[in-house]
């Protein structure tokens, strides 16, 4: 067995902590927000106890920033308040207080690489082509076919909702709008240095208000490849194809997240946990979470979730597996951590699949 590296022998709170992920739309309803029958922040702050009775470390709350809930809060209209249905910002400022009294810790979940068609950023973008935001966004112009009908940029397919294209036209300007999620969640353009700026200041607000951190969602699509071509055909027949292979870990993504340590998160004293879908080179995932390489903490590393899932079935089909799997997946990732000074994260669930023990003792 290679030699324990420094970074991962060395001892951190973030390392022993014991995250627990709460979905706040459905954790607790206090009816401190506007919004009847939906969990509220109140909600989590009057479950502290039971929480940390669990062994509870870090809470990470899904989104409660302010958002028309497209997408249950991943498609973010203010990076900067709180979504009445789930209270208000001074509320957020008595969960930090209360979990700092419990020696606990409030890890946000951060949405950046894309945001809600009704953030005032993309308000703007859209407005006009000379709108100084208009290059925050992804716009391109429409391609023609030999019969002059418009068509999209490329031949991505929408992530959720693979039957369409994931560029929007807009009609007001006459162009694309790339949004790989939804028509309502445009991607970010992070080629955009004052767009990445924004970004920074959005972490430091939340950083100096008293978060320990952020999950950061889909952080591995935020940087596309130039001329944006096509994606491979593995879907013959179907207009538009899966883009993964194109827009994940794209060519500036090291960079940019690099560029983010470097402003904001090697100022604080944080935990980052970066969701990295479609990943398995292990020379990729070193590079994001290499104690050298100054990125993030840890990844999520989606083997394990995926365990009992059918390809091609987006966790809808479940499988048989060995329980040799869980040993083997386990032991590969260590190992990769122990050689090459990184840190994984260990987890089985999350809020896009059913709970692990309903899958695993069925």
């Amino acid at each position: 067995m290679a030699p324990m590296a420094k970074h991962f022998a060395e001892p951190a709170w973030w390392k022993e902590s014991v995250i627990y992920q709460v979905y706040p739309s459905s954790f607790k309803s206090t009816g401190s927000g506007n919004a009847p029958g939906w969990g509220d922040i109140k909600g989590i702050t009057s479950q502290l106890d039971y929480l940390k009775h669990l062994g509870v470390d870090i809470i990470w709350s899904s989104p409660i920033f302010k958002s028309p809930q497209v997408d249950m809060g991943y498609d973010i209209s203010d990076y900067y308040d709180i979504d009445p249905k789930y209270g208000t910002l001074e509320d957020v400022d008595e969960l930090i207080r209360e979990l700092k009294k419990r020696e606990m810790k409030l890890m946000m979940d951060l949405v950046v690489n894309h945001s809600s068609d009704q953030n005032p950023w993309f308000k703007e973008s859209r407005s006009s082509k000379d709108n100084p935001k208009r290059d925050w966004y992804i716009w391109q112009p429409p391609k023609y076919d030999e019969q002059g009908n418009r068509k999209p940029p490329n031949n991505w397919s929408m992530i959720l909702g693979e039957a369409n294209s994931a560029w929007t036209w807009d009609e007001k300007t006459q162009e694309y709008y790339l949004a790989l999620f939804t028509p309502e969640q445009p991607d970010l353009n992070w080629r955009n240095p004052d767009l990445r700026a924004a970004v920074h200041d959005v972490m430091r607000f939340w950083l100096d208000r008293g978060a320990c951190g952020f999950r950061m969602d889909v952080i591995n699509h935020i940087s596309k490849p130039d001329g944006y071509p096509d994606a491979p055909i593995t879907n013959p027949g179907a207009p538009y194809q899966p883009g993964y292979s194109m827009y994940c870990n794209g060519p500036h993504m090291n960079e940019y997240i690099r560029e983010l340590n470097d402003k904001v998160l090697s100022k604080y004293d944080t935990v980052t946990v970066g969701e990295m879908p479609f990943v398995k080179d292990p020379k990729e995932i070193i590079k994001v979470v290499g104690a050298q390489q100054k990125e993030l903490r840890m990844i999520f590393i989606f083997d394990m979730v995926d365990i009992d899932n059918l390809p091609g079935s987006f966790r809808l089909t479940l499988r048989d597996w060995p329980t040799t799997d869980i040993r083997d997946i386990e032991t590969k990732y260590q190992r990769l951590m122990i050689e090459h000074d990184g840190w994984n994260s260990m987890f089985i669930e999350n809020h896009d699949n059913p709970r692990s023990v309903s899958r695993y003792t069925d």
